[in-house]
């Protein structure tokens, strides 16, 4: 037997250009490829109602990656992440309003002056760990919504503001086939930047942070500074998705940013896996699917056996509810790694098929 017809045991690399490879192996970047072309073409063969899907999972992602910045490569922790979500929704409706700038340009200021907001709430919250940083994050999260009731300049108060729909050179992109693609730009900008900042000095100091906050000051890093640095960059993306999200209702309320929704996004990393960037996508896919999933079940049961189930009609909207919650106590028992780890196990056991290794 010529040892080319082996299979490999392991994942070796020679050198640290190619163990700096952003697409680990030649399947991987040809199935990256395939993904991009059918993503390209799904407004050709899904309906308005999946397209309309994959653009808040697209938003949601956006939004929800950042969290697993902070969560996932930092180790800290935020619960207020749906407030900065809906300050960015809120502040690309009002750099268009007041100055004029074309909404495609309005989408990246607000995630930059939400960075600046999460900067000044993660300068505080930089030097507490544990119960008391949840605590901190937690009331950020109220002091957010309490500034979206009362700052009408900003806002709007409780009438709300209205977004205008994004004008590209003249192109409106006014239909939920035209925004997919919007969507679809800057999600892939920002899962490339975050896969890329695993990658580079700052973000292995970030994991260091994680893995052993004491090692990592003992090595030089400034704990301070990196944990604030994760707080910026995890509010960019949340004001980025939020923008994003303004637009695509054209209406923005400090009713759709609660605390429900931080918790919903802290669903998203755990589910799809801590720390994993591509996980991240799948949480937010297996969060905004579930709902939808659990009411045609219901939907289906109840068509099966009207007389039985009657009573189940009135309850949809709790068991969509209730199965988030559901789906993040059995992952947490029964896959704590998340969607991203199991993929991973798939991957490598048909890779080393029929080794167990």
């Amino acid at each position: 037997m010529s040892t080319s017809s082996l299979r490999p045991c392991g994942d070796f690399r020679t050198s640290y250009k190619q163990d700096q490879f952003l697409l680990l192996t030649r399947r991987i970047g040809w199935a990256a490829a395939a993904g991009f072309v059918l993503l390209l073409a799904a407004p050709v063969f899904l309906d308005v109602y999946l397209i309309s899907l994959l653009i808040l999972i697209g938003i949601y992602g956006i939004a929800a990656l950042g969290l697993n910045i902070v969560v996932g490569m930092t180790g800290q922790i935020s619960l207020g992440h749906a407030a900065f979500f809906g300050f960015g929704a809120f502040a690309s409706a009002w750099i268009n309003g007041t100055t004029g700038i074309p909404v495609f340009l309005c989408i990246p200021l607000a995630g930059l002056l939400t960075t600046a907001a999460g900067l000044l709430f993660g300068l505080p919250a930089a030097r507490i760990k544990g119960l008391y940083l949840a605590m901190a994050t937690l009331a950020a999260q109220f002091i957010l919504e309490d500034f979206f009731a009362r700052a009408s300049w900003f806002t709007g108060g409780s009438s709300g503001s209205l977004a205008e729909t994004v004008n590209l050179f003249g192109f409106l992109l006014d239909t939920d086939e035209r925004y997919y693609y919007l969507v679809l730009f800057w999600v892939i900008v920002s899962y490339v930047a975050a896969a890329n900042l695993k990658r580079t000095r700052d973000g292995r100091a970030l994991i260091a942070v994680r893995d052993h906050y004491l090692s990592a000051e003992i090595m030089g890093i400034n704990l301070t500074r990196y944990r604030v640095l994760a707080f910026g960059i995890s509010s960019f993306f949340a004001g980025l998705g939020g923008a994003l999200f303004g637009h695509y209702l054209g209406f923005v309320s400090a009713e759709g940013f609660t605390i429900l929704l931080s918790i919903q996004f802290l669903a998203m990393i755990i589910i799809g896996g801590l720390g994993s960037v591509p996980g991240t996508l799948l949480g937010t896919a297996f969060i905004v699917l579930l709902p939808q999933v659990m009411e045609s079940l219901t939907s289906g049961l109840i068509a099966a056996f009207p007389g039985a189930l009657s009573g189940l009609a009135s309850g949809q909207a709790y068991i969509k509810e209730m199965s988030i919650g559901a789906a993040i106590i059995l992952f947490l028992i029964f896959e704590p790694d998340g969607l991203a780890h199991r993929v991973g196990q798939i991957r490598k056991s048909i890779k080393l098929y029929p080794f167990s290794y």
